[in-house]
């Protein structure tokens, strides 16, 4: 019984020696962290996990990893490292502490690499490149270097301008400015080898170039346009409907022009081409160069008036029975009573200038209104509502408005005026019924009932 009391002393003593030395070792501050074994019990087998911190100068230091290692005895760890006891092997494990495995992996390891990535080689470099960078007279080398090969980068992608001369030259190319470009053209026109064919391209040409105000203006200045005349005069139909169409053109919104049109006598040779017998597109472009010379010009209208031009009118009225004619005959009828108007109206006003005034003046030397009372037009008019044309009769209702003070004891007087103004009132009424069905209230037809509605108010 002694004998086994004494094993049993012995053994506890062993025992507690063994403790305080891991105590000695472990040190004060050391902690105890029990890790769950597989099956998720704790205890009983499993790893115990705990942190220290020793003496560095007393003991042997190990480094630890990332991984667990055995520590040996007489080993010690630095602070924060995590150490423990496997109970199953009796032996102690360290490790990296947590801050320290997460501080390696994300900032120590990445400047670990990339110090490791230096070669002496790239240190060598980077010393000679700093000297350079000192130099002054190195860097101005470079610097110098660089644009040169700047300057051939760019020389490499595009031709000197001396080489592309010598090129265009070669091609035998020229860049013409509308000026020479008329005076080639005209040029051409004039020579006696050229066709008729030739000529009617060139005319096309100068009709695209006149509606600039220079270059019609230019044109006239060149004597092109007594080769326009000369063309109206022609022969041949297709250098009429050419020439005209020019003409028209040249003259369009272009005073300068309007005046040597008119004292080059380009009126009465209009006229005299509507006055004799020709085809409809040379009458259609010819009607188009009267309107447009006399298209708020007075000037111009005075020597129309004098030269019988109302009367030249109003034959061709009778002899149009398609209306196309007649259609644009009073269009510029009532152009040129509108304008008129429209200045009496601006006259009004009580500031005026020296230039108003002068229209003003050139306007009433224009005595329209007898000329069209006297040349039969208060009953010409009213035959072109007789027209299946919509838009035609709708001139015609404007410009039998615009001639009522005029006109309007004849109005009253013709039957069948009144007859047709009523049909008209009906029918339109009717289609103006159809507008409203699809949503048009003040629609195209709408207006022309107004406009019935109108005459008919002045005729009462």
């Amino acid at each position: 019984m002694q004998l086994m009391t004494s094993c049993a002393a012995g053994a506890a003593l062993l025992l507690l020696l063994h403790c305080c030395q891991i105590a000695s070792i472990v040190g004060h501050e050391s902690a105890l962290t029990v890790v769950k074994n597989p099956d998720g019990r704790e205890g009983g087998g499993a790893d115990e996990e705990t942190e220290v911190a020793v003496d560095e100068e007393d003991l042997e230091v190990v480094q630890p990893t990332e991984d667990w290692q055995t520590l040996k005895p007489g080993q010690a760890v630095p602070a924060g490292s995590h150490v423990r006891l496997n109970l199953q092997t009796g032996q102690r494990e360290v490790r990296i502490g947590k801050e320290q495995l997460k501080y390696w992996t994300q900032e120590h390891r990445e400047t670990e690499e990339i110090q490791s990535t230096i070669s002496p080689d790239d240190l060598k470099w980077a010393m000679k490149k700093m000297k350079e960078e000192l130099n002054p007279v190195r860097k101005e080398t470079d610097r110098q270097l660089t644009v040169q090969h700047i300057h051939d980068s760019v020389a490499s992608k595009y031709r000197p301008l001396d080489e592309l001369k010598r090129d265009l030259a070669q091609l035998d190319l020229l860049v013409e400015t509308d000026v020479q470009i008329m005076k080639r053209l005209l040029d051409q026109f004039n020579s006696s080898n050229s066709t008729t064919e030739q000529r009617l391209s060139i005319l096309l040409e100068l009709e695209y170039l006149v509606h600039q105000v220079d270059n019609a203006q230019t044109l006239c200045s060149m004597g092109g346009l007594q080769l326009i005349l000369e063309g109206l005069n022609s022969t041949d139909i297709r250098l009429q409907e050419s020439s005209a169409f020019v003409l028209g053109s040249a003259v369009s919104s272009n005073p300068v022009v309007q005046v040597k049109a008119v004292e080059s006598g380009a009126l009465q040779t209009l006229l005299t081409v509507l006055a004799t017998a020709q085809p409809l597109r040379v009458k259609k472009k010819v009607l188009f160069a009267v309107a447009a010379l006399l298209r708020n010009f007075p000037y111009s209208q005075r020597h129309f008036l004098s030269h019988g031009g109302l009367q030249v009118l109003s034959e061709l009225f009778k002899a149009d029975g398609g209306g196309v004619l007649r259609t644009r005959i009073v269009t510029m009828l009532y152009d040129m009573i509108s304008e008129k108007e429209l200045i009496s109206q601006a006259g009004l006003d009580l500031v005026l200038d020296a230039s108003h005034e002068e229209r003003v003046h050139q306007y009433s030397q224009v005595s329209l209104q007898g000329e069209l009372l006297e040349k039969g037009w208060c009953s010409l008019v009213p035959q072109l509502l007789e027209s299946t044309e919509h838009d035609y009769r709708e001139k015609a209702l404007r410009a039998l408005l615009a001639m009522a003070p005029m006109c309007l004891d004849q109005y009253r007087l013709d039957s069948s005026l009144l007859g047709s103004l009523l049909s008209l009132r009906d029918q339109y009424q009717e289609m103006v019924q159809s507008e409203m069905i699809v949503g048009e209230e003040n629609g195209y037809f709408a207006e022309i009932v107004e406009l019935i509605h109108a005459l008919q108010f002045k005729m009462k």
